[in-house]
């Protein structure tokens, strides 16, 4: 029985209709569930992690070729199936709950198809940790945003963040038809290999949140998408332009600025504010 079919079966069978606020859109296409596996280079000393369970088609497949897995579902009903699933597989852990709010143990690989309306939150909650290699399928849109060029419609903070922390692979399209239901979007096969940061920045937590705070106001020059962040920080109103003038690229749009400018400025800024904040 093809994995369509059985998908079809098993949701008929459980009397469930898949969620669509949970994205359930369930990977039916065994020929690109194995070629994840591959692109992660899968071997028996691997831990990985799986987000986002679903059926366990994934689960068993990685099972067959590593150490052990970690599989997260946030869906009762399809925990109870899984469980049943993997009943015979000693090396497969399942854990019910919200990847983002449960406690995860150690793994070193991600292969995964996570409900695309988490991507952000769990891409930041992933490149927080230490792996080795994540093949996930992404959103085509979201990924666009991953890759996009300086200053292009796409660039944003999220771009800098993962060029930052990441080394990103465009592996393949995925065609909607490889999915149960089809979603609305097309979709995306990436891999992810964390990195070396290509430059240093003085305060790491600092970096990332006035860079998006910065990207709430990409079309500004960035003197004036400074000062309310400046506000914030406790700079008194009277000496907020000043510092803000004195930055490196005041006179650029936030757009224009490529990602280790953001670091560049993020260290200038650590520098001066403290001759304003006496």
């Amino acid at each position: 029985m093809d994995l369509l079919q059985e998908t079809i079966n098993t949701l008929s069978f459980y009397k469930i209709l898949p969620k669509k606020h949970l994205g359930q859109n369930f990977m039916v296409n065994s020929t690109l569930l194995r070629r994840m596996i591959s692109n992660a280079f899968i071997t028996r000393e691997d831990v990985v992690l799986e987000i986002g369970a679903g059926l366990g088609f994934l689960t068993c497949f990685l099972a067959q070729n590593c150490k052990r897995v970690i599989t997260v579902e946030v869906d009762p009903n399809l925990v109870k199936i899984l469980r049943k699933k993997v009943l015979n597989l000693s090396n497969v852990d399942i854990i019910e709950g919200d990847i983002l709010r449960v406690f995860i143990p150690y793994f070193n690989k991600v292969v995964s198809t996570p409900p695309y309306s988490i991507s952000s939150p769990l891409l930041l909650w992933l490149l927080e940790r230490r792996f080795d290699i994540a093949v996930l399928i992404f959103q085509k849109e979201f990924t666009d945003r991953l890759t996009a060029s300086v200053g292009s419609k796409n660039y944003g903070w999220l771009t800098v963040t993962t060029y930052y922390l990441a080394e990103v692979d465009i592996l393949d399209p995925v065609s909607k038809s490889m999915f149960y239901p089809p979603p609305d979007v097309d979709s995306v096969l990436v891999r992810l290999k964390p990195k070396k940061p290509p430059f240093s920045v003085s305060d790491r937590m600092l970096f990332f949140k006035f860079l998006r705070f910065l990207f709430t106001q990409r079309n500004r020059k960035v003197r004036n998408a400074t000062a309310p962040f400046l506000l914030k920080r406790g700079i008194k109103r009277r000496n907020v332009l000043k510092l803000a003038d004195s930055l490196p690229f005041h006179n650029k749009r936030v757009r224009e600025l490529a990602p280790e400018d953001f670091g560049f400025l993020t260290n200038e800024l650590i520098q001066k504010e403290k001759h304003y904040l006496n």
